[in-house]
């Protein structure tokens, strides 16, 4: 196994971390605030944007049964990379879309898939995905993780998750975990 990490913010937690958990190769993923500079934040510190965390997900997974870039092909695809610091309703910096290479290679192919993407015209308006340094990574509360799976009829999941988690059913059905 080649056990791998990637870092990804798209908006709100709940939706990102749905959406890979179902992802053949992903080993585990955590939901967390990555980009600040508030030590150990919580929650409702992030909620007010003056930390600088973004809402976000650290995946772990198998790079042998499926490539960085491929979990970035998903992201970019199942998230609105072309809004600054807003995703539907959830505006602010916290919900920026943002990636956090943790090496050279990470940001290499990140870069190029942005280029590529840009060059490809995929989305209507230019992507402003920001690449930052991760920083130090600080898990969510325990309430967060899992948060779709453990309420799927809470008005939020019903109305915004759900819906993310059938697009990426219906545009990566090729890298659904098998059961």
């Amino acid at each position: 196994m080649n056990r791998q990490t990637a870092i990804v913010a798209g908006g709100c937690f709940w939706c990102t971390e749905a959406v890979f958990l179902e992802v053949e190769g992903v080993l585990s993923v955590e939901s967390g605030y990555c980009g600040g500079q508030t030590s150990d934040p919580s929650y409702e510190e992030v909620c007010t944007g003056r930390t600088g965390h973004a809402e976000a997900v650290r995946i772990e997974f198998d790079a042998d049964k499926i490539s960085y870039t491929s979990l970035l092909e998903i992201f970019f695809g199942t998230h609105d990379p072309t809004t600054p610091d807003r995703q539907g309703n959830d505006v602010g910096t916290q919900y920026r879309s943002a990636i956090f290479p943790l090496d050279e290679d990470q940001r290499n192919e990140a870069e190029a898939l942005i280029a590529r993407l840009e060059a490809e015209r995929v989305f209507d308006e230019p992507i402003v995905t920001r690449i930052e340094e991760p920083g130090r990574w600080y898990p969510a509360e325990a309430y967060h993780q899992r948060f779709f799976e453990r309420n799927p009829y809470q008005g939020y999941c019903m109305a915004i998750v759900a819906p993310k988690v059938a697009k990426f059913r219906r545009s990566f059905a090729h890298h659904l975990r098998r059961a």
